[in-house]
């Protein structure tokens, strides 16, 4: 498809079809290797100039705008970097383009971070770069890595009476959408489903109400997590590990090199990352994050979008961007051919977690329901409503929002 569009180029006489304006996080290390990742698409493209356009970087400030610039049928900005959730709503709402017709090659890319992307069959963004789930763990307290819920309450529990902590198991349970990412990861992990094959809310099976008992005992029960973890985000649960007060965090990649941090950080060599824990006979899984690219349906120039897309997706930058900004490439081949020690962890490591990673319900609504959801789940862990109650009530409020939008299948 490039070559299809280099050749239009030279038989307009090398006119140029007008400029680029790309949409996303310009701040700190993510901005530095953007302009610099630019700067390398227009030596590439004489005559073309690539806008930025800062958005913030919250994902819920930028939906805001993308859906204040697109439902105003605006033609900029061309390309768009969006969170992994918000593929399926723009896709539904024919507010970014399939990008079948430029046929990628999506198997070069992690298939979860694919199945994210698609709509009804077809792929609408591209991965950028990836961030999964974790488990951090002290390897001065522990001999391994817990591999289920169980052994949160055993073997973590006496390393934290052994060694005198305040906190054996330390993850983010504050009423937000992480909160919903940790009970994704332990409704999986005890063998649940988000939705049924119907497209049905299912979160209040057995699986799902173990899974909140689980998570409510961890605090009420085997006291490893304390109950303050119900106002943390990723933040102050990144400073509880940090300053050596817990055995084991659930958290995502950015917090490793801060952790790691000798001029500031107490358990600088003293821990390791692994898989999420999952209920025994369960599998592991983390739940998917990252960055993905789109191209705005309305854009002047969607071959010319396409080419920056393809080149900010390509091998060599996912490369310069996983030294610079120590971001995991979406490419499994960069894990093996590729030089990213400077990612900290294990290459091998991390690329086996991002293989357990499952994404979030690829659905329009996604965003509704996780709002939704965040209300029923915090009010069952702080004991307001039993864990079955609080689920069942959930899923009846989610699936009235999916029959609304006519997302049920026979």
């Amino acid at each position: 498809m490039m070559g299809v569009f280099l050749i239009q180029l030279a038989c307009v006489g090398q006119r140029s079809p007008g400029s680029l304006v790309f949409a996303g996080s310009a701040v700190g290390r993510e901005g530095k290797i953007l302009r610099r990742q630019l700067a390398s698409f227009e030596v590439r493209h004489p005559g073309i100039r690539v806008e930025i356009r800062p958005v913030p970087d919250a994902a819920d400030q930028q939906h805001q705008l993308y859906v204040q610039w697109l439902n105003a049928h605006a033609s900029e900005p061309d390309v768009l970097q969006l969170d992994v959730i918000a593929t399926p709503e723009l896709a539904a709402a024919g507010w970014i383009l399939p990008l079948d017709p430029f046929r990628p090659a999506t198997s070069d890319f992690f298939p979860v971070t694919i199945e994210a992307n698609r709509w009804k069959g077809s792929l609408y963004a591209l991965p950028w770069f990836v961030d999964v789930a974790m488990l951090y763990w002290r390897i001065d307290l522990l001999d391994a890595a817990p591999t289920t819920f169980d052994e949160i309450s055993t073997a973590v529990a006496l390393a934290q009476h052994k060694h005198g902590l305040p906190f054996g198991f330390v993850w983010s349970g504050a009423r937000y959408e992480g909160l919903v990412t940790v009970f994704l990861e332990y409704l999986q992990g005890f063998g649940g489903r988000f939705l049924d094959a119907t497209g049905r809310v299912a979160v209040d099976s057995d699986a799902g109400i173990r899974a909140l008992t689980a998570l409510s005992d961890s605090i009420y029960h085997d006291r490893t997590s304390p109950p303050d973890v119900l106002a943390w985000q990723e933040e102050q649960t990144r400073f509880a590990f940090q300053s050596g007060r817990a055995v084991v965090m659930r958290n995502w990649p950015y917090a490793y090199p801060l952790l790691d941090d000798r001029t500031a950080s107490p358990v600088a060599g003293k821990f390791a990352i692994a898989l999420m824990p999952h209920a025994a006979g369960g599998r592991s899984v983390s739940t998917l994050g990252g960055q993905q690219l789109a191209i705005n349906a309305r854009s002047r120039h969607p071959d010319l979008a396409y080419a920056l897309v393809e080149h900010l997706t390509s091998p060599e930058q996912m490369l310069e961007r996983a030294h610079i900004a120590g971001e995991y490439p979406a490419r499994p081949a960069l894990f093996e051919q590729g030089d990213l020690t400077t990612l900290g962890a294990p290459p091998e490591q991390i690329r086996r977690i991002i293989e357990h990673a499952v994404p979030r319900p690829v659905t329009p609504v996604y965003t509704e329901l996780s709002e939704l959801f965040q209300v029923y789940l915090h009010r069952s862990l702080t004991r307001q409503q039993e864990p079955a109650a609080a689920l069942h009530e959930a899923a009846a409020a989610m699936n009235q929002v999916i029959a609304r939008a006519g997302l049920l299948t026979r």
